[in-house]
């Protein structure tokens, strides 16, 4: 029912920086209650990055400890798309990074979780 992409992963510097963006899509979604970043680091567990929700009636974005500050997420106008800027990169951001679209669709009244296969972020020199 719905599609969900990422891309713009790649190499960056220590220091450098990095956008991503996730796409949602499907013939049938009819709303995207919030979009979320993961990533998941060679031999560690799946770690929540960035969440941006409209649960509340407006965009409300929260951040994990490990990248607030260096990290922004921002939601397209249609609802459908978020991008995640990461600046001040470091090693230790080297990672699958994963979009989370938690969405209505179908004839459903419920809202479902709808995950991409993933985008490679490589930090090193």
């Amino acid at each position: 029912q719905v599609q969900v992409a990422e891309s713009g992963g790649g190499l960056a510097q220590p220091g450098g920086s990095l956008t991503l963006s996730c796409v949602a899509s499907g013939r049938t979604m009819y709303v995207v209650n919030a979009m979320d970043w993961y990533r998941q680091a060679p031999g560690k567990q799946r770690e929540w990055v960035a969440t941006s929700s409209d649960r509340s009636g407006s965009e409300v974005t929260t951040y994990a400890d490990s990248v607030k500050g260096r990290f922004a997420v921002s939601r397209g106008s249609g609802a459908k798309m978020m991008f995640l800027r990461m600046d001040n990169l470091k090693p230790e951001d080297t990672a699958v990074y994963y979009c989370r679209a938690s969405a209505i669709a179908g004839v459903s009244p419920h809202e479902y979780d709808y995950w991409g296969q993933g985008t490679q972020v490589t930090v090193s020199s």
